[in-house]
């Protein structure tokens, strides 16, 4: 995959969405992913796979996020590592350098500048009623970083400073956007027309795939090593914790909602075979669980496979992943310059 930059991938001017090739403009998408190990199946599902296919639709910006990673305890060498190992598996996962921006946020400085100047016209009242701080601080808020309690305005800065026009996130997110959305607004009315006001883009099919072992619950690294497929998981590794997988007492293999282990499978495998539900209930009429496990485990090997080996590859070669990371950020700098001058100017500080 090349890492050269045409002129056509370069992203547009603050505020202006790129050309597409019938002259059409492109509304710039932004969006971000937090380096906290390895990425999932459900990641892979819910988020990297639609910015692969929607390239060439959008204006896209993606960012590794690792400011925010660190709104919580960090071990250096892991999280440099899991920045890179992020990196990697976006760009192994059919991300382009050469038609997409992708870089790391700390390589960034203008996000965390900008974040400052939002923070001071964010009323703290928006920031009590953010529901993700409340799960994430726990029981004893007093104990959790200032950094947790104002990420919010942290990715109201990753979003405005490009002048996204949207952000595609899960459904627990939507309020991260609609934040970023009154915080442009309120700056715009006291300094005047600066940011674009983004909407979110909520994903419906395969947006959340749940745990394999407790279809109640969202797929997620924090739980048992049985209720999750890596990305990186060996086809092994992957057919043993799928022919594990939860599902129930039913001979069956329908879609339906009542019965979540089955429903959960069900949707993996339509989401990575892009076929219909009537068609997938026909291919598995009169068969029984060990068979479907079968073919979904097959589909999700042959899912990951060819993106395991050019991750594989890139990570062989740290001198031109760093290269790749550095070019990402050169594309999008102009753009994050100036609009951080144009706000320090307009808040009196230039």
């Amino acid at each position: 995959m090349s890492a050269s930059t045409s002129a056509s991938a370069r992203i547009a001017p603050a505020g202006k969405p790129a050309e597409v090739a019938s002259g059409a403009k492109r509304e710039r998408v932004f969006s971000g992913i937090k380096p906290s190990g390895t990425p999932t199946l459900g990641n892979y599902i819910g988020a990297i796979r639609h910015w692969v296919a929607e390239q060439d639709i959008y204006d896209n910006i993606y960012c590794v996020v690792d400011l925010h990673a660190i709104t919580v305890p960090q071990d250096p060498e892991e999280l440099r590592f899991n920045t890179r190992q992020l990196y990697a598996l976006l760009v192994a996962s059919g991300l382009d350098p050469a038609r997409s921006a992708i870089f790391v946020q700390s390589h960034m400085h203008e996000h965390a500048e900008l974040a400052w100047v939002l923070d001071c016209v964010t009323p703290m009242g928006w920031l009590n009623r953010m529901t993700q701080f409340k799960s994430k601080a726990g029981s004893d808020r007093e104990l959790a970083s200032a950094g947790l309690y104002t990420y919010p305005v942290l990715m109201a800065a990753d979003i405005l400073i490009y002048h996204a026009d949207a952000v595609p996130v899960g459904e627990d997110q939507k309020q991260h956007v609609e934040l970023a959305r009154d915080v442009a607004n309120t700056f715009n009315n006291r300094f005047g027309e600066t940011f674009v006001e983004p909407r979110p883009i909520v994903r419906t099919v395969g947006a959340r795939i749940m745990s394999l072992d407790d279809p109640s619950k969202k797929m997620s690294k924090s739980e048992s090593e049985n209720s999750y497929i890596s990305m990186i998981d060996e086809p092994a590794a992957i057919r043993k914790k799928i022919a594990r997988a939860t599902t129930d007492s039913e001979r069956t293999i329908v879609f339906d909602e009542k019965r979540p282990g089955i429903f959960n499978l069900l949707a993996i495998y339509q989401s990575l075979t892009g076929r219909s539900q009537d068609a997938i209930e026909a291919e598995f009429e009169g068969k029984g669980y060990k068979e479907f496990k079968a073919a979904l485990a097959d589909a999700v090997v042959e899912t990951l496979e060819p993106i395991q080996q050019r991750y594989k590859a890139l990570m062989a070669d740290p001198d031109g992943l760093e290269r790749l990371m550095a070019e990402g950020a050169a594309k999008v700098q102009p753009t994050a310059q100036a609009t951080l001058q144009t706000v320090l100017e307009k808040v009196g500080l230039r």
